[in-house]
């Protein structure tokens, strides 16, 4: 995944677009096999609902405030001398880019929230779900046309070979989801168990964002760190959810209001940082890494 998202980079792809529309795919496509056989297989929604909350706070907490806490999350770079004018542009477009991404995060968390206020979600919650994901993927493939055409761009034809490398990929995540699915609810006491499959899928199919989080915040790549999080979490909710809920109800975990508290309250805060000091402090990333904690609390003892 790393080695086709560098040859991107490489061919002229920006880091917001990268993040937005190419790396939530790669990440998230477990999660939509998750939702698939699951469906296919008559499980229970609240186990989709469980595992796009684990999936998404800890997107927008946990994985964004160890980057943070390790390397710094700069989104415009300290000034050294004068700085090339159009270098220091790219940078405030990304952290443009990048808050309306945030405030996507906080349209659709507080759809969800309000179409699950009777404590389900049903066909017709699903089909709005999946309708504002599709107008947001839309904006933003209209977007990067629109700048291929003002900067005279074009796609490359390798981009076919990353789609036919993904659909080769896929079908393995789906071979594999549709064991761990099968493993999991044979089993029937112990923590890992049917009981908890949607934390513990959450967490299995959090770890390649973990790993791109890391590799880039290494690389000081804040812009794709941020929206990579933020846009996997997209997958999830509202596309995930709104999938799911066409099929079949979803009841919502016991948890769920305090995932969506967390999940507010996190994107508030890291849209202050970025719209005011172009950043996250360090000290957020602690304060963020603690939050995580209290929603492990929360979930697992309820």
């Amino acid at each position: 995944m790393i080695w086709r998202l560098e040859h991107m980079t490489e061919k002229g792809v920006e880091g917001t677009v990268l993040g937005t529309l190419v790396m939530p795919y790669c990440s998230g496509l477990p999660n939509l096999v998750f939702v698939f056989v699951l469906a296919s297989k008559g499980g229970d929604g609240k186990e989709v609902m469980t595992n796009c909350l684990v999936n998404n706070v800890t997107n927008m907490t946990f994985l964004i405030g160890l980057p943070a806490i390790f390397w710094g999350m700069r989104i415009l770079p300290a000034r050294k001398g004068k700085q090339k004018k159009k270098r220091d542009q790219n940078h405030r477009i990304n952290r443009l880019s990048l808050l309306l991404t945030l405030t996507a995060v906080l349209f659709f968390t507080g759809a969800v929230w309000a179409l699950a206020g009777d404590g389900k979600l049903d066909s017709g919650d699903g089909l709005v779900l999946v309708g504002l994901f599709l107008f947001w993927q839309c904006f933003h493939v209209f977007d990067v046309l629109k700048n291929n055409v003002r900067q005279n761009k074009s796609f490359h034809w390798i981009l076919l070979l990353d789609l036919i490398l993904l659909a080769i990929g896929a079908y393995g995540i789906y071979v594999s989801v549709d064991w761990l699915v099968d493993w999991i609810s044979h089993i029937q006491s112990g923590f890992i168990s049917a009981k908890h499959l949607g934390w513990l899928s959450g967490w299995l199919m959090v770890l390649p964002n973990g790993l791109l989080a890391l590799y880039y915040g290494w690389r000081k790549r804040s812009e794709v760190v941020y929206t990579s999080q933020v846009g996997d979490g997209h997958i999830c909710i509202p596309l995930c959810v709104g999938i799911f809920a066409m099929h079949r109800t979803i009841t919502v975990p016991g948890f769920f209001q305090t995932g969506m508290l967390i999940l507010v309250s996190a994107t508030l805060a890291h849209f202050f940082f970025v719209a005011t000091l172009g950043q996250l402090p360090r000290f957020m990333g602690w304060v963020l890494t603690g939050v995580y904690g209290v929603f492990l609390y929360k979930g697992l003892s309820g």
